[in-house]
């Protein structure tokens, strides 16, 4: 049985699909990144004319992000320590890799799911991360 879940607080999607959808005792959130929702606004971006990024904080997204897997999470009956699987997409793993670690241990100390990092040359938005969560609910 299959049931797909949409967060009222987190940024919409961007293309046709669910926030997360539960498969089994799994539930799998599509790519999250640090948008605000009702606003294309993105938390530490400055855009240009053109809406290419002229500067980002990569830090700022970091948070927002985390914050937004959280929302997905909470909407879909699903709490942080479910998580089982994440990966992470940064566009410039060079200069943002050590900041993003830095972040991300401090929300997962005692609860720590698997975690891969790959380095894209864009996302879908002018973003510098992107995360593809897994988490394990249950029957």
């Amino acid at each position: 049985m299959k049931q797909s879940y949409d967060s009222q607080q987190a940024p919409e999607p961007v293309g046709s699909y669910p926030h997360s959808l539960k498969a089994g005792p799994f539930l799998f959130l599509s790519g999250v990144g640090p948008r605000t929702r009702n606003s294309r606004d993105i938390p530490g971006v400055t855009l240009g004319d053109r809406g290419e990024i002229l500067s980002y904080d990569i830090e700022e997204q970091c948070h927002a992000v985390l914050k937004n897997v959280k929302l997905i999470l909470e909407a879909s009956g699903a709490r942080w320590e479910d998580l089982v699987d994440i990966t992470v997409f940064l566009t410039n793993m060079k200069d943002d890799f050590k900041v993003f670690n830095k972040i991300y241990a401090s929300y997962f100390t005692d609860h720590r799911p698997c975690r891969t990092t790959v380095e894209v040359n864009a996302l879908p938005t002018p973003i510098a991360i992107e995360l593809k969560c897994i988490a394990y609910i249950g029957e």
